[in-house]
């Protein structure tokens, strides 16, 4: 894990500035351990340890959800003595974060998939859980295409358009200074927040930059892949706590952090997939996680909590919830949901996002002299992505289709998408991107226990108006899931965070 350099003033790298959603659950990642045989057999070995028989009557704490976050409580409680138990809709483990075995050998991760400098609690559990991390390709000279300039090669730190540049480096320096002042834990506290929650991103874009289409489409590739959302439907106050929140205790949280690559959010993906590492907590709970559960209903009285899940009922003294907010509306609450609580998750939806990935059996473009990387202000592959294992074979190109592209291309028929994705690449990278041995994609909108990816998110009025009821208890339950973290919230170490949080809770309350 590389140490976190904290950028100074205005560092635009030419990954940087559009990268910053595949920390998320965004992002594909190849890697080469042992070959797909090794990798499938344990996670069927992950889940074949779950809980297929009865469920007991009777446990300490019941934690919804075998994400990262909900796995992270569970081994937290269950390490101070008390009886846990994870219940899953799913019949895997990991939520947000899924490896795909690749018929060409190895694994993509069609959810989250990249660590960062100070992202120290998802480092420090893929150590202890024997999960190394290697470096994210960024060699070699990028591509941009615009449909006013054509296509060009560069190698500097942004792209090569100067009628963008001056506006989007004055406004990203205002984002950072203006997240400098979100309180990462209570961001509706600001003096502004009510003025800043009033607007969206792009209207504040708009309001500020002389050539603000040209702006608002460039931070549309970086919203789209790290929010599955354009800057219209992301309220100010949101995205500049998000940029606050990229940080740690002593780190303030940056853009550049955010989005770099090269020592930001990107710098290295998990050697076996990110999966491995809920896989592998997951067999250390052993039957204290059962999969195919889902929750129906919670009845909250007479000192308890009971929880309803279709396997069959537990009683618990405490209930931690760390399933994607828009879920959390589905289960039939007795006494009901308090009403702002309720509120600000009909305010949480889901962004709108599907990776798209090209197999190839070498990394062709690498011969070239480019990265991988690519941005095109149309289309259906604004980003593209080097996504190879760190062997560099086989060869894989990334595309992140969100927000509006999604609504445009991810609503086509598939061959029609995969068309277009190819034809993206092809004009990113020349003419063989359009023969793949390979190509596959994972919508999250389509996930039944997900419905959408990569984060939750927050429009105008939600954060300023609701925010407070984030991590408030209800009665016995408690609250965990990435979006409730302080700090990367939306990514893998929130989602680590606040498991840890949601422990420490429960365990405070059993005592």
């Amino acid at each position: 894990m590389a140490t976190d350099p904290t950028p100074t003033g205005l560092d635009l790298t030419r990954r940087g500035l559009l990268a910053a959603g595949l920390a998320g659950s965004g992002g594909l990642a190849l890697a080469a351990t042992g070959g797909l045989t090794g990798i499938a057999a344990e996670a069927a070995a992950a889940e074949a340890g779950s809980r297929q028989g009865r469920l007991p009557r009777r446990v300490d704490v019941v934690v919804v959800g075998a994400g990262l976050s909900g796995l992270v409580a569970a081994r937290r409680v269950a390490a101070a003595g008390r009886s846990v138990l994870v219940v899953e809709a799913r019949r895997r483990v990991g939520g947000r974060i899924l490896n795909h075995p690749l018929r060409a050998g190895g694994v993509i991760e069609a959810g989250g998939a990249f660590i960062g400098p100070t992202q120290g609690r998802i480092a420090a559990l893929a150590r202890e859980m024997r999960v190394p991390t290697f470096l994210q390709h960024a060699e070699g000279e990028s591509v941009y295409i615009s449909s006013t300039t054509g296509r060009q090669t560069y190698s500097g730190t942004v792209p090569p358009d100067p009628t963008i540049l001056p506006d989007a480096a004055l406004l990203l320096t205002r984002i950072d200074r203006m997240a400098a002042e979100i309180p990462v834990d209570a961001p509706w506290s600001h003096p502004r927040a009510a003025e800043w929650d009033s607007m969206t991103l792009a209207e504040w874009i708009r309001a500020n930059a002389v050539n603000a289409a040209g702006v608002e489409n460039l931070i549309r590739s970086w919203s789209q892949p790290g929010f599955g959302a354009d800057p219209a439907q992301l309220s100010l106050l949101f995205t500049l706590w998000y940029v606050a929140c990229s940080g740690d205790e002593r780190n303030p949280g940056t853009f550049a952090r955010n989005s770099d690559t090269v020592g930001g959010a990107q710098e290295r993906r998990f050697v076996g997939g990110s999966q491995l590492v809920p896989i592998r907590l997951a067999r250390r709970l052993g039957d204290r996680v059962a999969l195919d559960a889902a929750v129906t209903k919670v009845v909250q009285g007479d000192g308890r909590a009971v929880v309803h899940t279709t396997r069959g009922v537990v009683r618990a003294s405490r209930v931690v919830v760390a399933a994607p907010p828009p879920l959390v509306l589905d289960v039939d609450w007795f006494p009901r949901l308090p009403h702002r609580r309720t509120q600000l998750l009909r305010q949480m939806g889901m962004g709108e996002l599907m990776k798209c990935d090209a197999v190839y059996r070498r990394p062709f473009w690498r011969d070239a002299g480019l990265s991988g990387f690519g941005l095109n202000d149309s289309g259906a592959v604004r980003v593209a992505f080097d996504n190879c294992p760190s062997d560099g074979s086989p060869g894989v190109l990334l595309a992140f289709v969100g927000g509006s592209t999604w609504k445009r291309y991810g609503t086509l028929p598939r061959a029609a998408r995969r068309r277009a994705v190819l034809e993206g690449f092809a004009a990113m990278f020349g003419e063989q991107a359009l023969s793949p041995i390979e190509y596959t994609e994972q919508d999250w909108t389509r996930e039944q226990w997900t419905r959408g990816g990569p984060v939750a998110v927050m429009g105008p009025g939600t954060l300023s108006t609701f925010g407070p009821e984030i991590r408030r208890p209800f009665g016995r339950v408690h609250w965990a899931g990435t979006e409730t973290s302080t700090y990367w919230t939306g990514y893998m170490d929130g989602a680590v965070r606040a498991g840890e949080r949601a422990a420490t809770e429960v365990l405070g309350r059993l005592r």
